[in-house]
């Protein structure tokens, strides 16, 4: 087996012919409150195509509970990503759209649909794990939107737990761009896996002084907005990942991390997102059409999809 194959056998790789995103996949149970994780994939071509149903296969928290009214409910998920991934020009902003995939199907999805006086646009909307307002997470980071979708705001303690790596570099999920997602332990040194594993800091701060305008006040990291990113203040880059060698990949790879401060789960792409990780319709708290709260301004320019080269590693 060779690394680009590990995502998928993580993930519980199926062969044999499955309708590309035409959903259910050969093999999916019916789609009701009982529903069972399931999660299956393929290769065809350039691209790794991800079906699930976003249940988690581990313990969740009580949901609705007094601070989240949804239950949770089975998804259509059909996600697609290049099995070559490769670093872009320039990095892409999330926005509020899907990061990528936990190895049991459920979503990292880092946004919020909270804003200030409920105004989208105003531009500050609430860091969901700021400790600032509780939107009725469990043990795992996770809430479940009106949609009935379970999703990651954070590190998915129980998906880690039940892996059995707590305190090891452990490969948790794949993002919209191909790269593979790490919980936060990585090695010292990005070049050597003899090293001694750490837990990874971010390179984002809460920003001093007050904030100009709408809510007021002195930053504290309620809002998205109150951070910044400062190179070289800790371990990763402004996509929170860095180039260098992982247990599934031992000649060296781009990558994310999880982290216990912000952004908890990147909020930026270091390589090309597929569309098919955009979310449909208004974004959160917006009106119009189909297509808002997607992906950001492309790269410029439109790298191709190859092997990732082992050159030029660095933070």
């Amino acid at each position: 087996m060779n690394c680009q194959q590990l995502i998928l056998s993580a993930m519980g790789v199926i062969s044999g012919a499955v309708p590309l995103f035409g959903y259910p996949p050969s093999g999916f149970g019916p789609t009701d409150t009982t529903a069972t994780n399931q999660v299956k994939l393929v290769i065809k071509g350039n691209y790794r195509y991800i079906y699930a149903n976003g249940i988690p296969d581990h313990q969740a928290g009580q949901f609705p509970n007094r601070n989240n009214p949804n239950a949770i409910r089975p998804q259509h998920y059909e996600y697609r990503v290049p099995v070559e991934p490769k670093v872009a020009r320039n990095s892409t902003p999330c926005q509020h759209s899907i990061f990528g995939i936990a190895v049991n199907g459920v979503v990292f999805d880092p946004g919020t649909a909270e804003f200030w006086n409920r105004d989208f646009h105003s531009g500050w909307n609430y860091e969901a794990l700021s400790g600032k307002i509780n939107l009725g997470l469990d043990q795992s980071n996770a809430h479940v939107q009106p949609t009935g979708a379970y999703h990651y705001h954070g590190l998915p303690h129980a998906l880690i737990s039940r892996q059995g790596k707590e305190n090891e570099m452990t490969l948790i999920g794949v993002a919209a761009d191909g790269f593979p997602i790490y919980s936060q332990y990585g090695y010292t040194d990005p070049d050597d896996p003899t090293s001694k594993l750490l837990k990874m800091k971010s390179s984002y701060q809460i920003k001093k002084g007050s904030r100009p305008g709408g809510p007021g006040g002195r930053y504290d990291g309620t809002f998205v907005a109150d951070y910044e990113f400062v190179k070289d203040s800790g371990d990763l880059d402004e996509c929170n990942g860095r180039l260098g060698v992982t247990p599934e990949y031992p000649d060296g790879i781009y990558h994310y991390y999880l982290t216990e401060a912000f952004p908890f789960i990147p909020r930026y792409f270091r390589g090309t997102p597929d569309p098919s990780f955009q979310k449909r319709g208004p974004g959160p708290g917006q009106q119009g059409g189909p297509g808002r709260g997607g992906f950001g301004p492309p790269p410029s320019g439109r790298p191709g999809f190859g092997r990732p080269q082992n050159t030029g590693r660095g933070r």
